[in-house]
């Protein structure tokens, strides 16, 4: 399936998802440089950076189910990089692999709610799943995601980007609304200033405005983000042991 050029748009896919990569790795770099929520501005300020990151993820797992040929081997490949990801992604930051004892944030990363969102996208869009069933799909995915980055939203503003697909300031609302759920969250639970910073993921809303519909020259692009998501917190992780030993360095 193809869709038409936006000739005015100056961003493709490939240029976008660098531009998360980037983002991402700047965050990850200052949890392991700068543990903890640090108040201090220039840390907070990196952080923020990282906020462009996941609406990007969000926007091309949408992309991703509307324009791939096979949503079944789509979802498994999610699924087993979000397998391979839990482990890079607990090294990382120093969780356990297997406890949730410590809490029931941030026990994993944010590939395993990203690969929820497939299946849910498509019973959600599918007329031969009634409705009450797609309800509890919804429900199910939202509490098996509930523990990982990024939690249950990264299941729903998928699903939103999807329905919204071809109207950007909805998508552009869906973003903006999900990110305060999860920063309300995290400011009542968590950390109160770590709880605004996730509001600046509207920052990304500007770029994503860009987007031309290209995929980009690039073909490998989405496996070049598969093996460099758990390959950089990997390294990440041997960062962590070496400044601090075997302790966490998230909240």
């Amino acid at each position: 399936m193809t869709e038409p050029v936006l000739k005015n748009k100056v961003l493709n896919g490939n240029q976008l998802k660098l531009i998360a990569i980037i983002a991402m790795t700047i965050d990850h770099l200052t949890w392991a440089f700068f543990p903890g929520c640090q108040h201090v501005w220039w840390v907070w300020c990196l952080h923020i950076i990282g906020r462009l990151t996941a609406p990007i993820m969000w926007f091309f797992i949408a992309e991703g189910c509307n324009f791939t040929r096979n949503p079944k081997k789509y979802f498994l490949r999610l699924l087993a990089f979000a397998v391979v990801s839990h482990f890079a992604y607990n090294f990382a930051f120093g969780i356990p692999f297997f406890d949730l004892s410590a809490g029931a944030f941030n026990r994993t990363s944010v590939l395993w709610p990203l690969a929820l969102s497939v299946p849910v996208i498509y019973a959600v869009n599918s007329p031969k799943v009634k409705t009450l069933l797609k309800y509890v799909i919804i429900f199910s995915a939202c509490v098996l995601a509930f523990p990982s980055d990024w939690s249950s939203i990264a299941v729903m503003c998928p699903l939103f980007l999807y329905s919204h697909r071809g109207n950007f300031k909805k998508q552009a609302i869906d973003i903006v609304f999900w990110s305060f759920v999860y920063a309300l969250v995290y400011f009542i639970f968590l950390d109160k200033l770590y709880g605004i910073l996730q509001l600046f993921t509207f920052l990304t809303i500007p770029l994503l405005s860009q987007y031309n519909g290209e995929r980009g020259k690039f073909k490998g692009m989405k496996w070049f983000f598969y093996l460099y998501y758990p390959a950089h917190l990997v390294v990440i992780g041997i960062i962590r042991l070496a400044l601090y030993g075997n302790i966490s360095i998230i909240l």
